[in-house]
């Protein structure tokens, strides 16, 4: 069988309806948008209807989205230029501890200026406490970033509640939504939602593109200077064709939400189905009905992560053990240590990301495999090996 890819909450293969709208702004319409001539007036047309269909799809307005290179910016710029407007009202920022590194880092760096920031807890589940959130509150609070879906274990926030709260309470509240746009309705005014971050690669999107939402009258600071693009709010010249193939992306996912959000979750339940089945001594992360349609993290005991995805990658079979931005890390995963598990559990999580171009076959395939390389593991491991010394197996 050909290779497996099953790991589109790292990343996603790009549309061809998206390519093939990206591709004459690669070729024939590569003028400058800033430039006055024909082919850079159109190009600066283009990169406005792109901003219209984003906003419409968000429920804001155009004059709201800013382009980025992607999720990380988006981030950076939203928590950093949020913090430091503000700076007069206060210099205390509220997240969790599971956030995407672009946040977690960020935060850690605004510390290390001046800032205070609480990293509030997760419930086994992996969501957040309301109460915990409410009690954080201090009156120098000027910003919540919590985000709306985890990258690893794929539960969703009460987005709309800790919006509500933030704006009881007079602070803004940004999400990184970078896995939930393409997967997840999103209406930032029905959520209350001051800001949010999305990444084009997430959703059947190029690689390099990413947007900010920023709602009207919420100060930020830039963060790149230079030129004056995206209203004077990030400068360089913009990425016209990654711009026209994220709103087309976002166009198609839209489009057929439902019917992709129901095939795949078929697929990720007859997946977790089968595991259950067919492997012993498992631990399933984060909650199963608010979570990602496409998401599952397993954690196998007496196995680690690594060589179980070195195995499953000798097999055409691409996977993941959590987030791709920490990959080269030893360390367990700090969203699985945060819902509770031991370092050893946490180490020997796997976690599948369907996307819309997997198929039944394909995940009858991986669970066989992973039987297989799982059994050949454990008995390879001392800490089986003395689990079943001691009568346990």
């Amino acid at each position: 069988m050909d290779t497996i890819y099953l790991d589109n909450n790292a990343t996603t293969k790009t549309d061809e309806e998206v390519v093939k709208a990206m591709m004459p702004y690669l070729l024939e319409n590569y003028g400058n948008p800033s430039s006055i001539y024909k082919i850079g007036r159109e190009n600066r047309k283009a990169i406005e209807e792109a901003r219209e269909k984003v906003a419409q799809i968000l429920n804001c307005e155009p004059n709201e989205i800013y382009f980025t290179s992607g999720g990380s910016e988006s981030d950076n710029t939203a928590i950093r230029g949020i913090a430091y407007s503000y700076i007069k009202k206060g210099k205390h920022i509220i997240t969790s501890k599971i956030e995407h590194p672009a946040v977690l880092e960020t935060c850690k760096q605004l510390e290390k200026e001046g800032f205070e920031v609480t990293y509030i807890g997760v419930k086994e589940n992996g969501i957040i406490d309301l109460e915990e959130l409410k009690k954080a509150i201090k009156p120098t609070t000027t910003l919540i970033t919590i985000m709306y879906a985890n990258n690893e274990i794929g539960t969703l926030q009460p987005i709309k509640e800790i919006g509500e709260i933030a704006k009881e309470n007079k602070i803004i509240f940004h999400t990184d939504a970078v896995q939930a746009v393409g997967n997840i309705k999103i209406d930032v005014k029905e959520l209350n939602i001051d800001s949010l971050s999305l990444s084009g690669h997430k959703f059947y999107g190029p690689k390099g593109i990413g947007a900010l939402y920023v709602k009207k009258g919420v100060q930020f600071n830039k963060l790149i200077n230079g030129g004056h693009q995206e209203r004077n709010k990030r400068a360089g010249t913009e990425n016209v064709a990654g711009i026209v193939g994220l709103a087309k992306a976002m166009e198609l996912a839209y489009s057929n939400l439902e019917e992709h959000n129901r095939k795949i979750k078929e697929l990720r339940d007859y997946y977790v189905n089968q595991v259950k089945e067919k492997i012993p001594y498992i631990k399933i992360n984060g909650d199963m009905e608010q979570r990602l349609p496409g998401n599952s993290n397993i954690s196998f005991r007496f196995i680690e992560g690594e060589s179980l995805l070195l195995n499953l990658d000798l097999k055409g079979i691409c996977a993941s053990s959590g987030s791709a931005c920490t990959s080269g890390s030893l360390d367990p995963s700090h969203v699985l240590l945060a819902i509770g598990l031991p370092h050893e559990i946490a180490h020997g999580s796997l976690r599948i990301s369907i996307g819309k171009y997997n198929t039944k076959e394909e995940i009858d395939y991986v669970v066989e495999n992973l039987v297989e390389i799982v059994g050949r593991l454990r008995e390879m491991s001392p800490l089986w090996e003395k689990f079943v010394e001691e009568g346990n197996k």
